[in-house]
C-alpha cells in the first residue's frame, strides 16, 4: 500500500495497529450498543489495565454535582441527571487517557524522531501519556527535557522576534475548556492577530455560517426537551452509533412513543436500525431492541440538498388543496424571502431532484408525508451535510423546510446539528473564531483593556497556505492531532517542517510532534479526568454541550505526572513570556478560574452571572434569541435562500468518495483496525464500493484497487493497494477512512461558501491494482 501525489511519496505511515489476523468482511446485522458495545468495553479496559480505574471513572463521568465530562462527543448529559449516561467510546476515550503507560525522557532518548516517524500512529499513543515538557534537538533528531520556564522563554523569544503577530497561528482542537479558550483567544488577540484556526474549520464552519445568515445565530436552537417532546426526528449525514452513540437513546426513545424517524445517509448506519441501550438494565438482561428508525433514505452524495428541496416542494405543492401544509401566519409574520423560495421550488423539475437526490420521488413524498403529518419537526445533521462545496446552502435549505411549517420558536422543532467533539460549540462561544463580530471585539477590549485586532485572521485552511509560503512562521496547537487532521497531508507535513517553532500542547504522542518545525516544542497538560489543583484549590473548567448547555467538569484522578501543567497555566506561561509587559493578571487568573468565568462574564453574550449559574444542577443554557423568534439578521427576520441546486452526479468513470471515521475511532486516534458496525475486521486501508460499480470495474471482494483524485487544479493524488469492500451505497459513491484518506483532498479544494475542505465530496477514480 503506498500513497503518492502526481508520482512522488507521500509522508505516510501505518495509522492503526498490525493486524494479527487476516482482513474480514461480514455485514453486521446486530442492534447498536447491547452487548457488543459491553464486551468491547471490557476487551478494552483489560488490555488498558484499567479493571479498577475504569469502572470509577464510568460512574463519575458526565454527572453534575463534582463529576467530569466525558471528553469525546458534545451530545448533551441527561438532563434527568441519568445514572450510567455513558457510551462505548465515551469508555475508551476516558480509559485511553487514563492508561498507566508513561512516555518520559527515557523514552525519547531511546527513540529518534526519525524512527519514531516509521511507527504507526497507534503505536505512537499507546505508548501512554507524556510527562514532561520536551524540546526539539536537530542535532541529535531526539526530543530532549526542557523546563517549563526555558520552554516558555522559548516560545516567548520567537514570538517577540516576529516581524508581526500574524505571523503566528493559534489553533485549537475541540476538547479545550472555556476558560482556557478564552486566556488562549486573549493572548493572541493582545498580541495582535486574529489567527485563531480551529476544528470547526473543518467540520460545522458551514452550519454557523449558514444558520447565521438565516436565523443571525450560529447555533441550533434545539435542547434534550425538544428532542423528548418532537413528532418526527430527520437525521442527515450521521452516522450516531459512532460519533454521537448517547443520541441512541433519544432516538430509541421517541420511537417508543410514536415519533417518526427518518433517517437521510448513503450508508445505512447501524445507529438507523435498531439498538438495545446499556442503561437499561431490563433490555440488556433480556437482549431485546429498539428500533431507531421507521424510515430509511439512502441519499446520494452530496444530494442532501436536492432531497431537502423536494420535501419543500411537495409541501407547497399540497398547499394548494391543503391550507394546513403551510404555517402561512409564521411566514408571513416571522420570515422573509419566501416568494422567491416558492418560485423556486415550483420551477425545479421533479426529474431533477430524483436525479441529484438518488431518490425516486416516491421515497422523497414518503419524507415529506412525515414532515407534513407532523405537528412538530427536527432536523438534525453532522458531517455528511456540511464538508461540501455547497455545505452552507444545504444547511439552509434545512432551515427553508423548517420556516415552511413554523418548526421554530417552539416546543420540539427546529434546527439541531451534532457537534462531533466535546467542547468545540464552547470554543467558538469563547472566543476562538478568525472572523470575530465587531461587537465581541469591543467588550473585549473594554473589559481586558487591550486593543484587539479588528482584522480577520487565517482558518485552517489559510493557516496551513500561509505555513507553506512561509508567511506563518510560529505555530501552536492546543489539543488534536493536527498534521493527521488536515486534508492534503503531504502539502500539510511540508507546511508544519517550514516553520520556525511548532508547539504541541497534547496529553499523548502523536504525528504532530513528529512533524514539526525547525525548532518543536512538546508541553504536556492535565487530562479531562485529573484534578487540577492551583493555589485557590481543585479547579473546575466548564463546558458547552451541542446543545448550548454549560457545565462544570471536576477531574477524579491524580495526575498522570508531578510535571504536568494544566492548560490555562501553559497558556498563561507563554503569554507571559511573549508579552512581558502585558496588564492582563494572567498568573492571578490561573489561581482561580473563577476569576476567569468573571471576566467571561463581561465579553460573552449569555453568560452573564456564569460563576453562579454554573454551578446549578446541569448548569445553565446560553441564550438563543432566534428560539424565542427574534432574528440578528439584517431584516430582522428568518431569512430564507433562494440556492440553485448544484450538480454532484458524477462525471463517467468517477466516483464521489466521502471520507469518514470507524466505530473504532475517535477523530485521529485510532483504538483497532476494527469497525464492528460495518463487519470490518483487521483492515483501514479499503474503499466500500457499490456491487454494481464494482462490476463495471472488473473488481471483486478484497481486490486491490489503486484510488486516484483529481483537483479541481488538476493535480492528482493517489493510495495504492486498498481493498475493495462490497457495500450497500448508492452507485456512482465511494467511502473509506480518514486520516488515511486524506491525502486524496487538494489544500485547494475547500468549499467557497465555508472554506471547509471538501472531505465528503472527493472525486476518485477507482482501478484494480497493476
Amino acid at each position: 500500500m503506498n500513497a503518492s501525489q502526481d508520482g512522488k511519496d507521500a509522508p505516510e505511515s501505518r495509522v492503526g495497529p498490525v493486524p494479527e489476523e487476516k482482513p474480514d468482511f461480514h455485514p453486521y446485522h446486530h442492534p447498536a450498543a447491547g452487548w457488543g458495545a459491553a464486551k468491547s468495553v471490557t476487551r478494552f479496559l483489560v488490555g488498558e489495565r484499567e479493571l479498577l480505574d475504569g469502572p470509577r471513572a464510568i460512574l463519575k463521568m458526565n454527572h453534575e454535582n463534582g463529576g467530569f465530562d466525558c471528553p469525546g462527543c458534545a451530545w448533551p448529559d441527561d438532563r434527568k441527571g441519568l445514572h450510567l449516561d455513558i457510551c462505548e467510546n465515551g469508555i475508551k476515550h476516558v480509559a485511553w487517557e487514563m492508561t498507566r503507560k508513561r512516555v518520559g525522557q527515557e523514552f525519547f532518548a531511546e527513540h529518534s524522531v526519525s524512527e519514531l516517524s516509521g511507527w504507526s500512529d497507534f503505536a505512537l499513543e499507546d505508548q501512554g501519556r507524556l510527562t514532561g515538557p520536551m524540546s526539539y534537538d536537530p542535532e541529535t533528531d531526539h526530543y530532549v527535557p526542557i523546563s517549563w520556564k526555558d520552554a516558555f522563554a522559548l516560545v516567548g523569544r520567537t514570538v517577540r522576534g516576529l516581524d508581526n503577530p500574524n505571523q503566528a497561528a493559534f489553533y485549537t482542537s475541540g476538547r479545550l475548556g472555556n476558560e482556557a479558550t478564552f486566556l488562549y483567544q486573549l493572548w493572541a488577540r493582545e498580541l495582535g492577530t486574529n489567527n485563531l484556526p480551529d476544528c470547526s474549520n473543518m467540520c460545522h464552519e458551514a452550519s454557523g455560517r449558514a444558520l447565521q445568515a438565516s436565523l443571525g445565530t450560529g447555533k441550533g436552537t434545539c435542547d434534550l426537551a425538544d428532542w423528548e417532546a418532537t413528532d418526527a426526528l430527520f437525521i442527515m449525514g450521521v452516522n450516531a452509533a459512532s460519533n454521537a452513540p448517547r443520541m441512541l437513546t433519544a432516538l430509541a426513545e421517541a420511537y417508543q412513543r410514536g415519533a417518526q424517524v427518518v433517517h437521510i445517509n448513503p450508508l445505512v448506519e447501524a445507529a438507523a436500525t435498531r439498538t438495545i441501550i446499556p442503561h437499561d438494565f431490563k433490555d440488556m438482561a433480556l437482549n431485546k431492541a429498539t428500533r431507531t428508525s421507521t424510515l430509511n433514505l439512502q441519499v446520494r452524495i452530496g444530494g442532501d440538498m436536492a432531497f431537502l428541496r423536494g420535501i419543500a416542494k411537495a409541501v407547497l405543492e399540497q398547499s394548494g388543496s391543503d391550507p394546513k401544509a403551510l404555517d402561512k401566519e409564521f411566514i408571513d409574520r416571522h420570515t422573509e424571502g419566501f416568494d422567491a423560495y416558492r418560485e423556486l421550488c415550483e420551477a425545479t423539475p421533479w426529474d431533477e431532484i430524483e436525479r441529484q437526490s438518488g431518490l425516486s420521488r416516491e421515497d422523497v413524498l414518503k419524507a415529506a408525508r412525515v414532515y407534513r403529518d407532523a405537528d412538530r419537526s427536527i432536523i438534525s445533521w453532522c458531517l455528511g451535510v456540511t464538508q461540501h462545496e455547497h455545505g452552507v446552502d444545504t444547511v439552509r435549505e434545512i432551515v427553508n423546510v423548517l420556516l415552511l411549517r413554523g418548526n421554530l420558536g417552539r416546543e420540539g422543532a427546529g434546527p439541531s446539528p451534532v457537534r462531533g467533539h466535546s467542547n468545540v460549540q464552547g470554543n467558538r462561544t469563547c472566543g476562538i473564531d478568525h472572523r470575530p463580530s465587531d461587537a465581541f471585539l469591543a467588550r473585549l477590549a473594554e473589559a481586558c483593556d487591550i486593543d484587539a485586532p479588528r482584522a480577520h485572521g487565517l482558518d485552517t485552511v489559510g493557516t496551513i497556505e500561509a505555513m507553506r509560503r512561509g508567511d506563518v512562521k510560529v505555530f501552536v496547537g492546543m489539543g488534536g492531532n493536527f498534521a493527521l487532521a488536515a486534508p492534503d497531508t503531504p502539502y500539510t507535513y511540508e507546511a508544519l517542517r517550514t516553520c520556525e517553532l511548532t508547539v504541541q500542547v497534547s496529553t499523548k504522542l502523536n504525528r504532530s510532534h513528529l512533524v514539526h518545525g525547525r525548532r518543536a516544542l512538546i508541553l504536556p497538560c492535565l487530562g479531562r479526568t485529573e484534578k487540577d489543583q492551583q493555589r485557590g484549590g481543585l479547579q473546575s473548567t466548564s463546558v458547552e454541550d451541542s446543545m448550548s448547555m454549560v457545565h462544570l467538569s471536576v477531574g477524579m484522578k491524580r495526575p498522570a505526572s508531578k510535571h504536568l501543567l494544566s492548560e490555562p497555566a501553559i497558556i498563561a506561561g507563554m503569554a507571559r513570556a511573549s508579552l512581558p509587559d502585558s496588564g492582563t493578571p494572567w498568573e492571578w487568573y490561573v489561581e482561580d478560574y473563577d476569576r476567569v468565568r468573571d471576566t467571561m462574564a463581561q465579553v460573552i453574550d449569555g453568560f452573564e452571572d456564569c460563576n453562579r449559574r454554573v454551578r446549578l444542577p446541569l448548569g445553565f443554557r446560553i441564550k438563543q434569541p432566534a428560539r424565542e423568534l427574534v432574528f440578528l439578521t439584517d431584516s430582522g427576520r428568518a431569512e430564507f435562500s433562494a440556492a440553485p441546486l448544484p450538480d454532484v452526479i458524477p462525471e463517467p468513470g468517477t466516483l464521489a468518495l466521502g471520507t469518514m471515521r470507524s466505530h473504532d475511532q475517535w477523530n485521529t486516534t485510532i483504538y483497532s483496525d476494527n469497525d464492528r458496525y460495518r463487519g470490518i475486521k483487521n483492515l483501514r486501508t479499503l474503499v466500500f464500493l457499490n456491487q454494481d460499480d464494482m462490476r463495471e470495474r472488473g473488481i471483486g471482494e478484497f481486490d486491490p484497487v489503486d484510488i486516484t483524485s483529481t483537483a479541481r487544479d488538476g493535480s492528482r493524488r493517489s493510495l495504492e493497494g486498498y481493498l475493495a469492500i462490497p457495500y450497500d451505497i448508492p452507485r456512482g459513491c465511494a467511502a473509506g477512512y480518514m486520516p488515511e484518506m486524506n491525502v486524496l483532498c487538494a489544500i485547494g479544494d475547500h468549499s467557497t461558501q465555508s472554506d471547509q475542505p471538501i472531505m465528503k465530496h472527493v472525486k476518485v477514480t477507482v482501478t484494480l491494482s497493476s
